[in-house]
Parts: C-alpha cells; structure tokens; sequence
C-alpha cells in the first residue's frame, strides 16, 4: 500500500464502542448487511481489509438478472428471488441499474435446442409476473439475421428475445449501502485485517482483533454477534477456530473490447461452441464486456488476473459467433478476473454449483458468528434482509421490518431523475455530457460535487481525457465516499479506471489535483502513482502509443 496517512482515521474511542452487530466484509453483500441492520436501529461495524467492492463485487458481468441457466438445475426458488430482487433495484437504484435486453441465438445441434429455450422463457415469464419489462419473444431465423446480421448464419435455427438488466458499475452500489449505512450510524473501516474471532471461554464469539494495514496497530472491538461476509476469504477468517472448509470457489475472466464488426446491440446469451458453456456479449459503458469463464480455483484470491487460455477461449468464442468481429488478442482493452465465493463441492462441474446463497449459524467454538457462503449481487439485499432476521434471533430481540426494499438509495432519492437532471444542466455552467455522466454513476449526490466544485477552475475542469470526469470528484471521493488511495478513486469512485486506457490517461492529472486539495505531497503521489500501475497488472491492459513501462 502506497500511503501511510488515513484520509479517514480510525476512531479514537473505537475499542471503547458498543455494537450489536461486527460485519466482515464490503463487498456487496457486507455492504447490503451493514445497510439493513443499520437501518433496523442496530449498532453496527462494517470492516473490510481491503476497499468497498474491491473483490469480487468488482469482478462480475455487470448484470441484474433471475438466472435463466438455473432453471436447468431445477433452481426455480433462486430464480424468482433473483427476478423479484431485479425489480426491487430497478426502484430503488435506477440511476444504477436499468433495463437491457437480451437475445438468445439458437442452432442446430446445441445444449440447449428451441423447444428448452422457448420453455425456458415461459418460465421466465411466469416467474417475473411482477416485472415492469416486456415479455419475451421468439425469432425466427430471418428475424434474428434481421435484427443481428453479424450473427453466424451457419445453423442458426432462430432466437428468443427478452429483457433483463445491467449494472454498469456495482462498485457503486456497494458505495452506495455503505453510505446508507454509514449515514445511519454504521462505523465503517476499510484497509483493516481481521486477525482472527475473539471468544470467551464458553465458545461465543465477542468480537474481532484486528489490524490497521494503513497506519499500523492492532486494536479489539466487541460484539454479541459477529457476520463473516468476507466472500472468498470466509474461510481464512475462521480458520484457526474451525476445519471444516466452506468456501469452493470458482474463477470468472471477462474481456472488454471496443465496438467490431457484427457488434450486437443488445446483449447476447451463448452456447459457447467449444464446451456448451453459456457465456455473455453485453454492451456496457461505451464498450463491450465478454465473459464469463468457470473453472476451480484454489490459488490466491488477492492475485487473481485471467490467463491467456481464458483469453483465449473468450476471443475464440467470440469470433465463432460473429465471424466478421474478427478479434485479436491485441484488440483487448483490459481483462479482468474474480473468484466466486460459491459452496465448497468436491465433484461435478463449476457451473452445477448452486448460485444459492447459504446463511451458516455456527456453534460452538464459534457460537455468535454468522457466515455467508456465496450470494450473487442480484439478490444481495434480500440476503442482507434474511441475515438481519438471523441476527435478530440470535440476540432474541423482535425484528423491525428491513426497509431497504422501500427506501432508495443515497443517490436515488428522487421521483423524476430527468428533470434532476435537466434543471442540473441548467444551473450548473458545466456541459450536457458531463452533468449526464456525473449522475449516471452518482445519483443526485452530483449535485454535491457540483457545489464542492463552485468556480474553481481546477475542480470544475475535466481531468480524464476519455470520460470527462472533473477535479471535484478527486477530493469528494476521500472526503464523502471514504476512499483512501488513488486506487480506490480511479476503480470504485469515479469508474475512470474502467475506461479505454483504465485510468492511465488520467491517473498523473488525478494525483496533481489530490495534491492541491487533499494536501498529498510529491513523495505520497509518487508511491500512490507505482501502487496504481502495479494494481493494473491484474488487468493486463493494451499497451499505450510510446507509454512508459508499467513499474
């Protein structure tokens, strides 16, 4: 880690605190747990060693959707809780979350042949009668070629056309329950290592000791219940307490690419030639994002990168079903990869692995603690909603009703985000394109980077060549969204770290303006600066016309 000073400190008092409620983890669903208890009126910590959504909520496809491949494993509870939870965040984040639709190729000699699929999407239907997006439909083989003419004509029987949804960035809404959460009381600590559980000598859990990875020092909380969320790392957090393993995780890479030749326009959903492996084209922000892959892994979670078999495999696939895209290895922008915290299965395949979440209640030697195997980011906060009610049990007090299915988020707190939007336009001085984009990614908190920007040429000017992000957003990341490196504002608060060149256009303009404003000196941006490109090796970006060596 590049810096040795805590934008946000560490409370004086914090061994001194009383909780209800210690959660490990902010990834997503740490993030939604944390919001829920908070909001219930309980007293709650929310400790991560790393950033909000810097695992594996970082590392998905991006997408909301009911699982249509579950159905194949007969997981029709999961997928009504998925559709169901769908139509939950399209209300409560639609800043974050929207509509996509989907097309479904279909060919001769497939898995999945037209009479699964169609029933499949009947399902599909019947499962999301709640839902605000059309119904399905199937093509016909001149329909699809119709709508997608860059699809391979070789076989093609037909398509089903449905909608599901994306989330450009979930880096975002983790932030968002986090700041939800931190509003309502919520203590909120990142870049701290949980050493290990704290018992008494009856087996009951009563906190945590932990370690500050920033400024040193190791330091004991204490709380009657204890929710380990840690996704991959469930079991490093109890591993000198239990043997059992819980955690079997698989490893997903994805690939993002400009537009090419044969490009859909909406999202495809294929049979992968070489394993019949289902596998996404999806557009998403300005680009396309493919993937995924699903294969065991037991190696380190903190240095997981795709490996070229995995690149391989995507372009190959790609290039299989829409033949003029003609993809090149060189044509990858940047690739990333993430490990799925799903249950520990010795046989069958990664993919026959249920995506269903598991609430553990541990006994003794660990009476108190709570650990979550899998989840999916669909369904986070219905997971986060049945924890609370575990959590409540275990401390037998009666459980309020959760409201996070109700209430927005922080940066959804409006009824008619376009005329937001427009009167912010209006009033702000600044162009359309970058007020649309600061609310695309912040809700109606734009307003507040606005306001922090005032007439400050500095703040108000733009510092990413490729997306438009202004100053005002680097000092509002560290001093509203509790970023603490150059990292976490680049990756997980302003997203310009996902763009064409991930972030290294910007990253020297970033740390000039953090510097001004956060009070950085030349020796911090310089560390901040190595830390940043040597974060971007687990990317393995395109390299740059005449870019100096990644350190």
């Amino acid at each position: 880690m590049a810096t040795t000073v805590r934008m946000t400190p560490i409370p004086e008092d914090i061994e001194r605190q009383s909780f209800d409620v210690i959660v490990i983890g902010a990834g997503i669903n740490g993030a939604g747990i944390a919001r829920d208890a908070a909001m219930r009126g309980l007293e709650v910590l929310l400790i991560d060693k790393g950033d909000i959504a810097s695992g594996t909520t970082a590392r998905s496809t991006r997408l909301i959707h009911g699982g249509l491949r579950y159905l194949e494993y007969y997981e029709i509870p999961l997928v009504r809780e998925s559709l169901r939870e769908r139509e939950i965040l399209l209300r409560i984040a639609p800043n974050l979350v929207h509509p996509l639709p989907f097309l479904i190729p279909i060919y001769e000699g497939a898995k999945r042949g037209p009479r699964l699929i169609r029933l499949g999407m009947i399902a599909y239907d019947v499962l999301s009668f709640d839902k605000s997006m059309k119904r399905h439909h199937m093509l016909s083989r001149e329909q699809t070629l119709q709508l997608e003419p860059g699809l391979n004509a070789d076989g093609l029987l037909g398509a089903a056309y449905y909608y599901d949804a994306q989330i450009t960035f979930p880096e975002r809404l983790a932030i968002e329950n986090v700041l939800s959460a931190r509003d309502k009381g919520a203590v909120v600590l990142t870049y701290c290592n949980v050493d290990h559980p704290l018992t008494d000598d009856r087996g009951n859990v009563t906190g945590i000791a932990f370690t500050d990875l920033i400024g040193g020092g190791t330091y004991s909380v204490h709380a009657p219940i204890t929710v380990n969320v840690a996704g991959p790392w469930v079991d490093n957090v109890i591993a000198d307490r239990e043997r059992q393993r819980y955690i079997g995780g698989t490893k997903g890479s994805h690939i993002v690419v400009d537009a090419f030749p044969g490009a859909p326009k909406e999202a495809l959903y294929v049979e992968a030639a070489a394993d019949r492996r289902p596998y996404f084209i999806v557009p998403w922000n300005g680009r396309y994002l493919i993937g995924t892959t699903d294969i065991r892994h037991s190696g380190d979670f903190d240095e997981v990168a795709p490996d070229d078999e995995e690149i391989e495999y995507l372009v190959n696939e790609t290039n299989h079903v829409i033949p003029d895209a003609n993809l090149k290895r060189t044509d990858i922008l940047y690739a990333y990869a993430g490990v799925r915290p799903l249950p520990y299965k010795e046989e069958g395949t990664p993919g026959s692995i249920t995506r269903k979440h598991v609430i553990h209640v541990h006994k003794a030697p660990l009476n108190g603690m709570i650990s979550i195997i899998g989840g999916k980011i669909t369904t986070y906060r219905r997971l986060a909603e049945q924890t609370i009610d575990a959590v409540f049990k275990l401390l037998k007090r009666p459980a309020p009703s959760s409201l996070t299915g109700k209430v927005p988020l922080p940066g959804a707190n409006t009824y008619d985000f376009d005329r937001f939007t427009a009167n912010l336009i209006s009033t702000s001085g600044l162009g359309s394109s970058v007020v649309q984009r600061l609310v695309r990614i912040y809700g109606v908190r734009a307003k507040q980077i606005i306001q922090l920007a005032g007439d400050d040429p500095l703040l108000r000017e733009s510092f990413s060549p490729d997306t438009g992000a202004i100053g005002a957003e680097i000092p509002y990341a560290v001093q509203s969204e509790m970023a603490e490196t150059l990292i976490d504002i680049l990756m997980r608060r302003t997203m310009i770290g996902l763009d064409e060149t991930a972030g290294r256009d910007a990253a020297e303009n970033a740390l000039k303006i953090a510097q001004q404003t956060l009070g950085w000196d030349e020796e911090r941006a310089r560390a901040e600066l190595a830390s940043y490109r040597d974060y971007l090796q687990y990317l393995r970006p395109r390299a740059l016309p005449d870019e100096v060596p990644l350190v």
